[in-house]
């Protein structure tokens, strides 16, 4: 059967789809007035930015400037899947000339799609339209990354559901056809599992969707089967094993607002707002309001201050708090991360579902506690959330380590320092188990660890084996470290003990 056939075949079946099918909640084709204060703010943040760097011969959007971008000596360049975010800004917002803006943008990310069924990047698209064929040797995250599948596919079935007489008619069977096409890629690479938290959650939607909407109802059981199993992993302890991600979680918070508002039975609508209350929950209890930031310890971050870089959590928050609440309340001069704030469309769509009281701890400072959850098998998160100081620390039961390039954060201090949010990250490390509570945190490891120390002024001669002397924080040292250096590196003091099997930090706020 040729392509054309196939898409109108596709279309046809999408189009009869919500009378034959088990319905999903009733999209609500929201529009900028239908939006509140908060999230009309963010919303309109985000389109102007991607108004700005909207590239009108690339019909994409290019990078906008980043401190990171900038240490890297990276080069501006085209966004494929920021661009499809923007593209449904665009038709959310349905101003003069943004629908022809959309068209055109959908249709230069449709081609950025691979077509290769005997590749493993197959269906998947690429990060820019200058990105270079993966070859025989290609590297899986470097060559290409397999999450734009479901990233981008996602954002087609958003379109496709809130949004189908605003585009060209050919585009939808087009778009359906790139589903199908993520998906099967998906399949046949078989690379994704089930821990994986953030795509494994968008995967469990996109499969569903295009069983029932692409045409594709041999998958249907597949589908209900990978859910089946994320759902009984998070229940194992009412937790991800992607754990507290300031970024991923609220890719998370995406995935479980797609399967309560668009599942195709009562049971995925109702696992997905089950999960997602859960997740808020369990976000709220390590959030500190007065500082405006989440304890670690983190499983995935981008950065220890949401106060200074664009967190897709922090995104979130900001559609239900003002901007002086909210963790991020500014985004000039540019902050890293910068490019997430195209993912606001999606989230205002969807909507910010938070139980009441998990809202309280996002408002207002709830009062000192210890947090304790179970991960998932020998895996335990511990934190300690204090009126002007937060830490964590992850029991690993030996089985995690830090590298230089990990994104893994099992030791995590943040405090209020004069005019800044002053931070503390374990940077290496053997394997490892941590512990935080309210005397401090206590390390178990065997080898060498490293610490990065940020704060206003700090300097190397702030840090001894003994004693870290920081601007409003002072942290005692217990170890049997065989050796110790601190060394300036900028506006950082990185500390270096080597040969350690215990440690523990007793950190001290000035004034108690």
């Amino acid at each position: 059967m040729n392509r054309s056939i196939s898409a109108g075949i596709a279309l046809f079946f999408f189009a009869g789809a919500l009378a034959a099918l088990p319905a999903c909640a009733a999209p609500r084709h929201p529009d900028v007035n239908s939006l509140s204060k908060d999230s009309r703010e963010i919303f309109e943040t985000s389109m102007q930015w991607g108004d700005q760097y909207f590239d009108p011969q690339a019909n994409l959007c290019r990078t906008p400037p980043s401190p990171a971008y900038a240490e890297l000596r990276l080069p501006p360049h085209l966004m494929v899947r920021e661009s499809a975010w923007y593209g449904l800004g665009l038709l959310l917002r349905d101003q003069k000339g943004d629908r022809e803006r959309a068209a055109d943008i959908l249709r230069v990310v449709l081609a950025q799609q691979y077509h290769e069924p005997d590749k493993v990047w197959d269906g998947t698209f690429r990060r820019t339209p200058a990105e270079p064929e993966p070859g025989a040797n290609a590297v899986m995250w470097r060559a290409y990354d397999p999450n734009w599948r479901e990233f981008v596919g996602t954002t087609f079935a958003i379109i496709l559901l809130e949004y189908p007489d605003r585009i060209p008619a050919d585009l939808a069977p087009q778009m359906i056809r790139a589903i199908d096409d993520a998906v099967a890629g998906e399949m046949k690479q078989g690379r994704l599992a089930p821990t994986y938290t953030n795509p494994a959650l968008m995967y469990g939607f996109l499969w569903a969707f295009a069983a029932e909407r692409g045409g594709k109802p041999e998958w249907r059981a597949q589908a209900q089967q990978w859910q089946d199993t994320v759902y009984r992993l998070y229940k194992q302890h009412d937790a991800f094993f992607e754990y507290n991600s300031p970024t991923y979680a609220g890719v998370d918070f995406f995935a479980l607002a797609l399967w309560r508002d668009y599942g195709f039975t009562p049971q995925m609508r109702e696992r997905g707002a089950e999960m997602e209350a859960g997740l808020w929950r369990a976000t709220a209890d390590l959030y500190n309001a007065n500082l405006r930031n989440i304890s670690g310890p983190y499983d995935r971050s981008y950065g220890m201050d949401m106060q200074s870089y664009v967190s897709v959590t922090g995104l979130w928050l900001r559609t239900v708090l003002d901007a002086d609440q909210a963790p991020l309340t500014a985004f000039n001069p540019p902050v890293d991360h910068i490019a997430d704030l195209w993912f606001v469309p999606p989230i205002v769509i969807l909507d910010t579902h938070i139980p009441d009281d998990a809202m309280k701890s996002f408002r207002r400072f709830q009062g000192e506690h210890e947090v304790r959850r179970p991960i998932a098998d020998q895996r335990v998160a511990t934190a300690w959330i204090g009126k002007d100081v937060i830490y964590g620390g992850e029991i690993t039961g030996h089985t995690k380590d830090v590298d230089a390039h990990s994104q893994f954060h099992p030791v995590t201090v943040q405090w209020q320092a004069p005019g800044k949010i002053g931070w503390i990250q374990l940077t290496r490390c053997p394997m490892i188990d941590a512990s935080a509570d309210r005397h401090g945190i206590v390390i178990s490891a065997n080898g060498d660890v490293s610490f990065r120390i940020s704060a206003p002024g700090v300097t190397a001669a702030n840090a001894t084996s003994t004693q870290w002397t920081l601007p409003g924080l002072t942290v005692h040292i217990d170890t049997d470290a065989k050796n110790f250096t601190a060394e300036q590196q900028g506006p950082f003091v990185d500390v270096n003990y080597k040969g350690i099997t215990k440690m523990t930090l007793n950190l001290i706020r000035q004034g108690e």
